[in-house]
């Protein structure tokens, strides 16, 4: 419960109306209280004195009192709507706005599907606590106390035995309370494990169906699901056994307190009204034991959905801005970007990603990251709009650590492209203008035809279309366009792009790199590239090799001094055993070919003159194949012949 309570400063804003809540509960209380009290009054005084007119005056009030209980009650659960529904709001935003503060190391380590059932199902169970569970645990307990207090005012013994009940009742709870809590804390995580499930599912549904995988995902998803329902079955079965106990021990209660007053009302020492006024009362009592089991697991699941959401909110941001940290206007920043001994770790790692990183761009300057496959570069890229943070050395943009820059100021002055576009569930326009709400329709088109992306404009809605979930809706191709038009667009200080062209068609590529040199002239920019092309953007080539630089220079340079380079760039050709050349075919191989026509797919035996015992079938597929002067001269580029001893 202690984290339940830490989130009371989201009942601030409502302190007015929970008051409100409070006095409307409680008055309706009071009035239903005083119910049993006057029936006291009219069957010990009207209807023993057969008083006609005193009857209906106390019948009148009575029925006022229920009529006013009934607005109350109506008040009350008007006003807790509103009031809960605000906190609820206001800790998701709270929330929402903290993970994006956290660190990119956060959000892998983390599964998206736990995230998103804290952000929606435990803040239902908060809120559901704090604007009906909380409640009904105060006017319940103001209830039984005072419930007790005038059973002992009527009938002191009786009025102990039903007070002596509560003892049960407390143990009773305490018990289910521990045991309901481990229930609910290992339910909602399972929901999350579910959740992630279906994410990972839908967002791989196409690589599932390529695999035929979907039958180990079906299985993989019922065993969680089967894990779910079992403890949501045992959670149940516990809350149903509890509330059996609840619900005995005030209807024991009641069997002996009815015994027991009919007892001393025929000696004497009870009347008849106040016997049914006691009745009447310990009945008021009936609904707020029985509820006590409800109230105390609504209590429990919010403490759980407390517990995980402070999970969140206690992780500190691990990459702030300092308090002398500055905003330099584009104007004012000329993009000298310095990398000084810069070592990087993830957690958890046993060896660094990156160490002694030691490197400079110079204003305007292109530099391509080459490296082999987990080498870091992508890594490296990453440091310079502060997605991780250095763990040794700096890098400073003008001389000027980043670290000293306002994250907001950094992230505008730093475009970034990466292998993989991320696009979000919004229109196209929303998408390019994502880190530039301000840009204008000018900007965007330059942007989009830089990046060779105007097939934007053909969409159903052009530039408002929707893109879908992830930008799903569109190729690979068109996404990284997108995202190397958002990245372009309002001329960054410094342009880092992850491989950017990676799922560009050739053509394509040529007239991205055409428009890309124009930008580069003015904008510091670092690259990974993986191809000759990508490089040749670049004015200078740094080789990273297991987290270090181990070379510097020209593309041209590169290949000549450093082998390393010329492995990953310009691999030799693998040297395979020339083809035999097979002897003209025969006749009869001629006629076939042009029987089927040079498109179909050839198949002909070559017979030596002489006739040899064995032959040799060339099977090839469907291309157009070349004849000239009697023979097979030739076949279309890609079509690669397969040769195979037949028997004649």
């Amino acid at each position: 419960m202690h984290n339940l309570w830490r989130l009371r400063g989201y009942l601030r804003p409502h302190v007015s109306e929970f008051c409100w809540l409070l006095v409307a509960g409680l008055t309706a209380t009071a009035a239903g209280l005083a119910v049993p009290l006057l029936v006291q009054r009219v069957v010990d005084g009207p209807l023993a004195r057969r008083d006609p007119a005193g009857l209906v005056q106390l019948g009148t009030l009575v029925l006022l009192l229920g009529l006013v209980e009934a607005v109350l009650i109506f008040v009350r659960r008007w006003t807790q709507t509103s009031s809960s529904v605000g906190m609820e709001a206001a800790i998701r935003a709270d929330l929402y706005a903290h993970l994006q503060r956290l660190p990119a190391s956060f959000h892998d380590r983390w599964q998206s599907g736990q995230l998103i059932a804290r952000a929606t199902g435990d803040l239902s169970m908060i809120r559901r606590f704090l604007s009906f569970g909380l409640l009904f645990l105060i006017l319940n307990l103001v209830t039984y106390l005072a419930v007790v207090v005038l059973l002992l005012r009527l009938h002191p013994p009786l009025g102990l035995l039903v007070a002596a009940s509560a003892v049960p009742l407390f143990l009773i709870s305490r018990r289910f309370a521990r045991a309901y809590h481990a229930a609910a804390r290992r339910m909602r995580d399972q929901q999350g494990d579910v959740a992630t499930l279906v994410e990972e599912t839908a967002q791989g549904i196409r690589t599932a169906r390529a695999f035929g995988r979907g039958p180990e995902l079906a299985t993989r998803f019922g065993a969680g699901a089967r894990a779910l329902h079992d403890t949501a079955v045992g959670k149940s079965r516990l809350l149903a056994r509890t509330s059996a106990l609840f619900d005995l021990v005030p209807n024991l209660t009641l069997g002996v307190v009815l015994v027991t007053g009919v007892a001393a009302a025929a000696r004497g020492t009870l009347t008849v009204g106040e016997l049914v006024a006691f009745v009447s009362l310990q009945l008021m009592l009936i609904w707020p034991v029985n509820s006590l089991g409800w109230i105390i697991a609504n209590g429990q699941e919010a403490a759980t959905a407390a517990d995980r959401i402070q999970e969140v909110l206690d992780t500190p941001p691990a990459i702030t801005d300092r308090p002398y940290a500055v905003a330099p206007a584009r104007n004012e920043v000329r993009g000298r970007l310095r990398f000084e001994r810069v070592g990087f770790g993830y957690p958890g790692s046993a060896a660094p990603v990156l160490r002694d990183v030691e490197l400079t761009v110079e204003p305007g300057e292109t530099l391509a990251l080459v490296g082999a496959t987990g080498s870091g570069k992508s890594t490296l890229l990453s440091l310079v709009p502060r997605l991780h943070e250095v763990g040794t050395g700096r890098i400073t943009l003008d001389g000027r650590d980043l670290r000293d820059l306002r994250l907001a100021s950094l992230r505008r002055l730093v475009g970034v492209a990466f292998e993989e576009p991320a696009l979000f569930s919004m229109s196209v326009w929303e998408n390019l203008t994502l880190g530039h709400p301000d840009a204008d329709a000018d900007e965007v088109h330059a942007a989009l035809a830089l990046a060779q992306a105007d097939f934007a404009y053909d969409l159903p809605w052009g530039l408002s279309t929707r893109v879908g979930e992830q930008g799903l809706s569109l190729s690979g191709g068109q996404r990284q366009r997108l995202a190397l038009a958002r990245a372009v667009l309002g001329r960054p200080a410094v342009l880092v792009l992850d491989d950017p062209l990676s799922a560009l068609d050739v053509h394509t590529e040529a007239l991205v790199e055409q428009a890309l040199r124009r930008v580069l002239r003015d904008t510091t920019a670092l690259l990974v590239a993986h191809r000759p092309s990508t490089v040749a953007l670049a004015d200078r080539v740094a080789l990273l090799d297991r987290g270090r630089i181990t070379a510097v220079g020209t593309h041209a340079e590169l290949l000549s001094t450093e082998p390393a380079y010329r492995a990953l760039l310009c691999p030799e050709p693998t040297t395979t055993a020339p083809p035999t050349v097979a002897a003209p075919p025969t006749v009869a191989a001629q006629a076939t070919v042009a029987a089927e026509g040079p498109t179909a797919a050839a198949r002909t035996t070559a017979v030596p003159p002489d006739g040899p015992t064995t032959a040799r079938t060339t099977t090839v597929e469907e291309r157009p194949i070349v004849v000239a002067g009697g023979g097979l001269v030739g076949l279309a580029a890609g079509a690669e012949p397969v040769d195979r001893a037949v028997s004649p």
